[in-house]
């Protein structure tokens, strides 16, 4: 999809569709109110009529538009004009954009963005624009064996600069905007995909993809006699009873060789392709998403995405512990210690709590790049659902300043986590008479005990944790990637580079 700054007025621009607001008290946005003008007050009369709501998400298409260079113009409610923010103008966009796509327009200028949003830097506001007219053409990989439906006709979308001091911001809005939505639909095409499908060896099929496409990206893989040199116990452990390998998966992004090495980033996602929970078996109902317990991975992967596709000027390392969680007699069994790659042992008093156990290996492995930053992202605890619903990721960590740097990304991506505690009462509850620690800590503060369990193996670090499990996907009838959180961790990307 091709993006544009618009420098037409709204009676002039040459488009299949105008997309344009109104309140909730009647009143119109400026390029709604520049549109009646030019149609007689057509706009007027709809209200008076009560045929045009300004409702929050309210719509109302409308066509024979004489006069005008426009083709359609699609009037989207936005609600009370006070509380028109940074939130209801993202609601806005996706409710238009799911009424444009239903229409034939192949060029669309979104006019949302109006004098009302003033709190809303120009950039943002366009960067919106291209996020939700991507995410509306977004399609679910289905593997259906009937008649695939038409792909949306929307190809080119326009955000208006009226004042050409603001070209360059706009232009940078979309151009960013694009590329998190990219970031986005890698993400949620792994996630999206069963379990028989996307397999430890897929991801680093498609790992390895990444790579080809970009020359900034670089991988490697290892197997698992090659996890068994490094001493990767814990992560081993998990992934006994399965048939399927494991795999670590290693990418590096430099936006230029030549350029002198920074330390790091370093993202470490979770990758179990699927949970069954092990010999600790979970019930029946709803396993079968745990196809998404490998999101942290996705989102790490379409991270990479992101960052090679906009070129940002930082170095990132992706590391990907990936593996199935399976029962058969060869699965480690509650009770079981293992041993760590960093030497502590473990007590594993559940094999249902399989994520921490790769999560820690690979945290341990990740301190060979020397990383500024180290941010792990899992599916972690069914306890942070509880705990925070599915609106906000849980966000863990010592580090207040990358606390705040995070939560400031997730508010300006929309993107939201909330901070969560991390501190040495919870810790006590992981204590084991046998190991040095065991790998649960009992029902209470459950989301924040894994948390505890996951610094154990990050001493000394620049580390935070983000739980997903409530933010990862859309559960039910419904089911589905939401991508997240792959926009917080662009737009901290974009803002620490």
């Amino acid at each position: 999809m091709e993006f544009f700054a618009s420098t037409g007025t709204p009676a002039k621009q040459r488009t299949d569709c105008a997309i344009v607001g109104l309140y909730e008290d009647g009143s119109m946005s400026v390029a709604a109110g520049a549109l009646d003008a030019a149609l007689d007050g057509r706009l007027t009369r709809l209200v008076r009529q009560g045929d045009l709501s300004g409702k929050a998400a309210a719509t109302l298409l409308l066509t024979d538009l004489a006069g005008l260079a426009c083709k359609r113009i699609l009037v989207v409610g936005l609600g009370a004009r006070g509380s028109y923010g940074p939130k209801p103008y993202r609601k806005a966009l996706a409710t238009a954009f799911k009424a444009v796509i239903r229409t034939g327009a192949g060029t669309v200028v979104s006019y949302l963005a109006d004098d009302s949003l003033s709190d809303t830097s120009p950039y943002y506001a366009a960067r919106a624009v291209a996020e939700a007219a991507s995410n509306a053409v977004y399609r679910i990989p289905d593997l259906k064996s009937g008649k695939k439906p038409p792909a949306p006709n929307l190809r080119r979308v326009g955000f208006p600069a009226s004042e050409r001091a603001q070209r360059r911001e706009i232009d940078r809005g979309l151009t960013h905007g694009a590329g998190i939505a990219a970031g986005t639909a890698c993400s949620r095409d792994l996630a999206n995909l069963p379990a028989n499908k996307c397999t430890p060896t897929h991801l680093a099929t498609v790992a390895r993809a990444l790579a080809q496409e970009h020359a900034t990206i670089s991988v490697q893989v290892l197997n698992e006699p090659e996890l068994r040199r490094l001493g990767m116990g814990a992560f081993l452990s998990v992934t006994a009873g399965t048939e399927e390998p494991a795999r670590l998966i290693v990418a590096r992004y430099r936006r230029s060789a030549k350029r002198k090495s920074r330390a790091p980033v370093a993202l470490v996602g979770k990758g179990i392709t699927f949970d069954s929970g092990g010999i600790s078996l979970k019930q029946p109902q709803g396993m079968d998403e745990m196809k998404f317990d490998m999101t942290g991975a996705a989102a790490v992967l379409g991270t990479l995405k992101a960052a090679a596709v906009l070129e940002l000027p930082v170095d990132l390392v992706v590391v990907v512990p990936t593996c199935e969680n399976m029962p058969s007699g060869r699965a480690t069994k509650p009770g079981d210690i293992v041993t760590s790659m960093s030497g502590q042992t473990i007590e594993v008093l559940n094999t249902d709590a399989e994520g921490r156990l790769i999560l820690c290996d690979a945290l341990t492995y990740v301190r060979r790049f020397k990383p500024a930053t180290v941010i792990d992202v899992a599916t972690l605890t069914g306890a942070c659902v509880i705990a925070l619903g599915v609106h906000l990721s849980g966000l863990m960590t010592r580090d207040d300043g990358l606390a705040a740097d995070l939560l400031a990304a997730g508010a300006r991506a929309e993107d939201r986590a909330w901070r969560m505690p991390i501190a040495e009462e919870y810790a006590e509850q992981l204590k084991s008479n046998f190991a040095d620690f065991a790998n649960v800590g009992g029902r209470e503060g459950g989301a924040v005990t894994a948390a505890c369990f996951l610094a154990k193996f990050t001493e000394g670090l620049s580390w935070a944790h983000l739980d997903i499990a409530g933010t990862a996907y859309a559960a039910g009838s419904q089911k589905s990637s939401t991508g997240r959180p792959v926009p917080l961790l662009v737009d901290y990307l974009i803002h620490r580079s």
